[in-house]
Protein backbone atom coordinates (compact mmCIF):
# COMPACT_ATOMS: atom_id res chain seq x y z
CA UNK A 1 0.00 0.00 0.00
CA UNK A 2 2.22 2.92 -1.13
CA UNK A 3 1.70 6.19 -3.18
CA UNK A 4 2.76 7.61 -6.33
CA UNK A 5 6.06 8.46 -4.15
CA UNK A 6 6.36 5.00 -3.36
CA UNK A 7 5.19 5.98 0.50
CA UNK A 8 2.09 5.11 2.78
CA UNK A 9 -0.46 6.89 1.78
CA UNK A 10 -1.64 9.61 3.73
CA UNK A 11 -5.47 10.35 4.48
CA UNK A 12 -7.57 13.52 5.58
CA UNK A 13 -10.88 12.39 7.10
CA UNK A 14 -12.76 16.08 7.05
CA UNK A 15 -16.35 17.22 8.85
CA UNK A 16 -18.22 20.04 10.09
CA UNK A 17 -16.78 19.86 13.85
CA UNK A 18 -14.27 17.08 14.17
CA UNK A 19 -16.03 15.98 16.95
CA UNK A 20 -18.00 12.88 15.75
CA UNK A 21 -17.53 10.91 12.58
CA UNK A 22 -13.97 12.26 11.34
CA UNK A 23 -12.87 11.21 14.48
CA UNK A 24 -14.00 7.75 14.69
CA UNK A 25 -12.70 7.61 10.54
CA UNK A 26 -9.55 8.01 12.14
CA UNK A 27 -9.65 5.71 14.48
CA UNK A 28 -10.77 2.92 12.47
CA UNK A 29 -8.10 3.64 9.62
CA UNK A 30 -5.55 3.53 12.59
CA UNK A 31 -6.63 0.29 14.15
CA UNK A 32 -7.21 -1.02 10.50
CA UNK A 33 -4.36 0.55 8.66
CA UNK A 34 -1.91 -0.20 11.10
CA UNK A 35 1.26 1.51 9.85
CA UNK A 36 0.58 1.05 6.20
CA UNK A 37 -1.61 4.81 6.12
CA UNK A 38 -0.66 7.76 7.65
CA UNK A 39 -3.95 9.39 9.24
CA UNK A 40 -5.19 12.68 10.09
CA UNK A 41 -8.84 14.32 10.80
CA UNK A 42 -10.15 17.94 11.16
CA UNK A 43 -13.27 19.95 10.75
CA UNK A 44 -14.00 23.05 9.33
CA UNK A 45 -14.27 24.36 13.38
CA UNK A 46 -12.94 22.63 15.90
CA UNK A 47 -15.99 21.71 18.26
CA UNK A 48 -14.06 19.51 20.88
CA UNK A 49 -14.00 15.98 21.27
CA UNK A 50 -17.22 14.53 21.51
CA UNK A 51 -17.19 11.81 24.75
CA UNK A 52 -19.97 9.41 23.17
CA UNK A 53 -17.73 8.58 19.98
CA UNK A 54 -15.26 7.85 22.51
CA UNK A 55 -17.30 5.79 24.27
CA UNK A 56 -19.12 3.82 20.57
CA UNK A 57 -14.92 3.53 19.69
CA UNK A 58 -14.10 2.20 23.20
CA UNK A 59 -16.59 -0.67 22.90
CA UNK A 60 -14.76 -1.66 19.97
CA UNK A 61 -11.61 -1.40 21.99
CA UNK A 62 -10.42 1.48 19.61
CA UNK A 63 -9.56 4.01 21.78
CA UNK A 64 -9.64 7.84 20.42
CA UNK A 65 -9.79 9.34 24.16
CA UNK A 66 -6.60 11.20 23.36
CA UNK A 67 -7.62 12.54 20.12
CA UNK A 68 -8.38 16.21 19.85
CA UNK A 69 -10.78 18.42 17.86
CA UNK A 70 -8.67 20.33 14.91
CA UNK A 71 -9.29 22.77 12.32
CA UNK A 72 -8.66 21.58 8.65
CA UNK A 73 -4.56 22.61 7.99
CA UNK A 74 -3.91 23.66 4.78
CA UNK A 75 -0.29 22.91 4.26
CA UNK A 76 -1.56 19.40 5.12
CA UNK A 77 -4.45 19.28 3.11
CA UNK A 78 -2.30 19.99 0.04
CA UNK A 79 0.06 17.19 0.84
CA UNK A 80 -2.17 14.73 1.49
CA UNK A 81 -3.55 11.80 -1.22
CA UNK A 82 -6.95 11.61 0.13
CA UNK A 83 -9.50 13.83 1.60
CA UNK A 84 -12.48 12.39 2.49
CA UNK A 85 -15.27 14.23 3.87
CA UNK A 86 -17.65 12.69 6.17
CA UNK A 87 -20.95 15.17 6.13
CA UNK A 88 -22.75 17.16 2.96
CA UNK A 89 -21.46 20.53 5.32
CA UNK A 90 -17.35 19.68 5.05
CA UNK A 91 -17.93 18.34 1.58
CA UNK A 92 -19.32 21.80 0.68
CA UNK A 93 -17.39 23.81 2.56
CA UNK A 94 -13.90 22.29 2.15
CA UNK A 95 -11.09 24.49 0.56
CA UNK A 96 -9.83 23.72 -2.74
CA UNK A 97 -7.36 20.79 -3.26
CA UNK A 98 -4.13 20.46 -5.74
CA UNK A 99 -5.21 17.94 -8.47
CA UNK A 100 -3.37 15.38 -7.26
CA UNK A 101 -5.61 15.14 -3.85
CA UNK A 102 -8.02 12.49 -4.79
CA UNK A 103 -11.27 13.52 -3.07
CA UNK A 104 -14.11 11.74 -2.13
CA UNK A 105 -17.15 12.32 -0.01
CA UNK A 106 -19.13 9.69 1.99
CA UNK A 107 -21.71 11.23 3.70
CA UNK A 108 -22.88 10.12 7.27
CA UNK A 109 -25.59 10.92 9.58
CA UNK A 110 -24.42 13.36 13.00
CA UNK A 111 -25.35 11.37 15.48
CA UNK A 112 -24.68 14.11 17.85
CA UNK A 113 -27.92 15.67 16.75
CA UNK A 114 -29.70 12.25 17.57
CA UNK A 115 -32.31 13.08 19.93
CA UNK A 116 -33.79 10.53 22.62
CA UNK A 117 -33.33 8.77 25.74
CA UNK A 118 -29.62 8.38 26.39
CA UNK A 119 -29.29 4.94 25.04
CA UNK A 120 -31.02 6.04 22.49
CA UNK A 121 -28.16 8.73 21.30
CA UNK A 122 -25.60 6.23 22.29
CA UNK A 123 -27.09 3.20 19.42
CA UNK A 124 -27.05 6.41 16.58
CA UNK A 125 -23.52 6.59 17.78
CA UNK A 126 -22.82 2.92 17.41
CA UNK A 127 -24.70 2.70 13.84
CA UNK A 128 -22.61 5.26 12.65
CA UNK A 129 -19.64 4.10 14.22
CA UNK A 130 -20.31 0.66 12.04
CA UNK A 131 -21.30 2.46 8.78
CA UNK A 132 -17.72 4.19 9.43
CA UNK A 133 -15.82 1.27 10.07
CA UNK A 134 -17.55 -0.47 6.74
CA UNK A 135 -16.64 2.57 4.72
CA UNK A 136 -12.71 2.20 6.46
CA UNK A 137 -12.63 -1.03 5.85
CA UNK A 138 -13.13 -1.05 1.74
CA UNK A 139 -11.21 1.91 1.23
CA UNK A 140 -8.19 0.50 2.83
CA UNK A 141 -8.74 -2.90 1.08
CA UNK A 142 -9.19 -0.83 -1.95
CA UNK A 143 -5.50 0.41 -1.40
CA UNK A 144 -4.42 -2.41 -1.02
CA UNK A 145 -5.42 -3.70 -4.60
CA UNK A 146 -4.38 -0.70 -6.24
Amino acid sequence: MTNEHGQKPLVYFLCTGNSCRSQMAEGWARTLGQDKVEVYSAGIEAHGLNPRAVRAMRERNVDISQHTSKEIDRELLNRVDYAITLCGDANDRCPTTPAHVNRMHWGFEDPARATGTEEEIQEKFREVRDAIYTKVDEFLKSLQTN
